[in-house]
């Protein structure tokens, strides 16, 4: 991901490799700055990067190998200089950051974090602690896992060629590509079963950098026809777009679906060896290339940038603009907008003042001075991290008041028990065989039934609903991330219970009520009305529930920075807008073409474009546990307002 661009065995540079760098970390970029439909498939950007590092690497290992002139702590040396300056640097400031603006709970999840990038190991830390579509803001350093990856694949790889080359010299080739096979039947033989380690795991991501590797051997023959190099660029430059616009976050992945961008970054490479192609010149325009020369230091600090936004710690465009210019794009365009350009600001500085100057500038360290800075620097953010996590994030930074605020924030046990996560809710990643039928869907003689449908968005009223209505019997059927509808998609576990639900459930299990809640978009209108009709054929009554007010960061967090920065109207700035148009919108559709009842949740919270922010008059609770989902005391007051209102069901 990060090394300088010398060609195959000349060592030669080739602008168009910078260029093709730009191409992946723009793509990843603007797949992480939430901005996601324009590149839903941008995650496939680091596949590249491997492709190209393996690939430069490689070359130059296979150069000094020939040459005589290759020693293990030369090459050592060389990787910590590339790497190291720009990584701690940005390490540094963010710890500074986080010391002073992060909350306990997240202070502590932050140095766990750290103290896994620090030491090249961030790939095991967030396999055994988070998935890659996670909450953002759940993992303040998640890209450092394929810098991990990479470290950890440079550090046996050069001892192995050296191994290979002594004992079986006339053996490489054969080596290399017996390990590229195991690598990648690896990767797709464990992505069914589970994709986090496919995703995160050295010995299922190695065959993308053994790709590169492989070329870089002269494996493939030269292309020294214009016209095969222009079809090889042009097949590449396809699959790697295909795999960037028609790839989501439910495609399986890495497994044999990473082949397309890593095939698709080989051939564009392989062509540029013998001549130049018409995407290689594309490629090696120089602006784009000046993004490619960046491009390590622009990973490097886009993730703390769109942590820090999410999170609330910085103020959004879209919100602080005046409202004469706010409209002119959507809130989450104008918040990636400030991602971007803030993280290419960061970017250029970095690469200017760091970057440059320990690699070829006056701070270039070699021998035991480099080893030493590297040392050094890494035991002061080891025991950095080890001693914010030992006193527990230095809760003493914010009053007690502002602690209280942000309370759920570290207490997810209080929500899961509430939504009966692992029951009756199957979160992400969890096998749908853990939803328990005998207790979720137990219908109780002399009680009207009703069964709660959806998502998170639906399990967080279950509690509620159950505890207000006691005359009633509330089911639930919940699913992470699962739209309720007749005919689903998304996720397996997602399908599979709709599938039951609609299929086999109800049209043996007669209700009073299907209860359809989600986290709603205008995309969902067409899945409504779909299941709305399959109801009325089938004489089941639905109930439609609107969405709850939705902010651009976790509530609990931006009340507790109201309170510590004096600012009471903080929150308010960070309500997202469109939330209160498509509850109208639905309650219209409801009431005109769909003929269900329909129970607006954001209006019993906001009015006149104000929402209640707190679920006690004391205003300790938030109303919120997160940026959209109604905390248990959150729930429990709005579902008792509507009951006294005579708005249930």
């Amino acid at each position: 991901m990060n090394e300088s661009s010398p060609g195959k065995s000349a060592l030669k540079y080739r602008p168009e490799i910078d260029g093709l760098r730009a191409v992946a970390v723009v793509a990843v970029l603007v797949f992480h700055a939430k901005v996601s439909r324009l590149a839903p498939g941008g995650y496939a950007g680091v596949d590249v990067f491997f492709v190209i590092s393996g690939y430069l690497i490689s070359a130059i290992l296979f150069s000094d190998i020939s040459a005589g002139r290759f020693s293990v702590a030369g090459f050592y040396e060389r990787r910590i200089r590339r790497i190291i300056p720009a990584l701690f640097c940005m390490l540094i400031v963010y710890s500074v950051v986080a010391a002073f603006l992060f909350l306990p709970p997240d202070l502590v999840e932050f140095s766990r974090s750290l103290l896994a990038a620090a030491t090249s190991t961030s790939n095991f830390y967030f396999w055994r602690h988070s998935g890659y579509f996670d909450s953002p803001e759940a993992n303040p350093l998640l890209h450092t896992w394929s810098l991990a990856v990479e470290e950890q694949f440079y550090i046996f790889f050069p001892l192995l060629l050296v191994a290979v080359r002594r004992l079986f010299p006339k053996r490489l080739k054969t080596a290399v590509i017996a390990l590229w096979i195991a690598s990648l039947a690896a990767s797709a033989a464990i992505l069914p079963y589970s994709q986090e380690t496919a995703f995160y795991m050295p010995y299922t991501r190695a065959w993308e950098l053994l790709l590169g590797t492989i070329l870089s051997l002269g494996i493939f023959p030269r292309l020294d026809s214009a016209r095969l190099r222009n079809l090889a660029a042009f097949s590449g430059a396809g699959m790697i777009a295909y795999s960037f616009f028609f790839y989501n976050r439910l495609t399986p992945f890495p497994g044999l679906h990473a082949l397309p961008p890593c095939i698709g970054a080989a051939l564009i490479l392989g062509a540029g060896e013998s001549g130049s192609s018409l995407v290689g010149s594309v490629l090696s325009w120089r602006p784009i290339v000046f993004v490619g020369l960046i491009s390590y230091s622009l990973y490097l600090w886009h993730w703390p940038v769109i942590i820090l936004q999410g999170m609330g710690v910085l103020f959004n465009m879209g919100s602080t603009l005046p409202r004469q210019y706010a409209g002119l794009l959507p809130q989450n365009i104008y918040n990636a907008a400030v991602d971007i350009a803030v993280s290419f600001a960061l970017a250029i500085l970095s690469w200017r003042f760091v970057e440059r100057p320990f690699r070829t500038g006056s701070l270039r360290l070699s021998g035991r001075p480099l080893f030493a800075m590297a040392g050094t620097l890494m035991a002061v953010l080891i025991t950095f991290s080890s001693w914010t996590i030992w006193a527990a994030g230095f809760p003493g930074r914010f009053s007690a008041q502002a602690e209280q605020a942000a309370f759920d924030l570290d207490h997810w046990s209080v929500l899961t028990t509430a939504i009966r996560s692992g029951s009756c809710f199957i979160s992400s990643g969890e096998p749908i065989a853990d939803y328990d039928k005998n207790v979720c869907l137990r219908q109780v003689d002399g009680k009207r039934n009703y069964l709660l449908l959806g998502d998170s968005h639906a399990a967080a009223l279950w509690q509620a609903l159950a505890t207000t209505l006691p005359e009633d019997n509330i089911m639930q059927a919940t699913v992470s991330g699962c739209r309720p509808f007749a005919h689903p998609k998304g996720p397996e576990a997602c399908r599979k219970m709709m599938d039951f639900i609609f299929q086999s459930y109800l049209p043996a299990h007669p209700v009073q009520g299907l209860l359809l809640e989600d986290r709603w978009s205008p995309e969902d209108i067409g899945g409504i009305a779909d299941t709305v009709e399959w109801a009325s054929q089938h004489q089941v009554p639905v109930i439609l529930i609107g969405p709850v007010q939705d902010y651009d960061a976790p509530l609990p967090r931006l009340l507790a920075y109201a309170i510590t920065w004096k600012q009471p109207e903080l929150p308010a700035r960070h309500l997202l807008s469109q939330t209160g148009l498509l509850d109208a919108r639905l309650e219209g559709l409801a009431a005109n073409s769909w003929h269900v009842p329909y129970i607006s949740l954001y209006k019993e919270i906001c009015s006149d474009g104000v929402c209640a922010e707190y679920a006690d008059a004391e205003q300790t609770v938030s109303l919120l546990f997160d940026a959209d989902h109604l905390s248990p005391p959150g729930a429990l007051l709005v579902v008792r307002r509507l009951k006294e209102q005579g708005k249930l069901f």
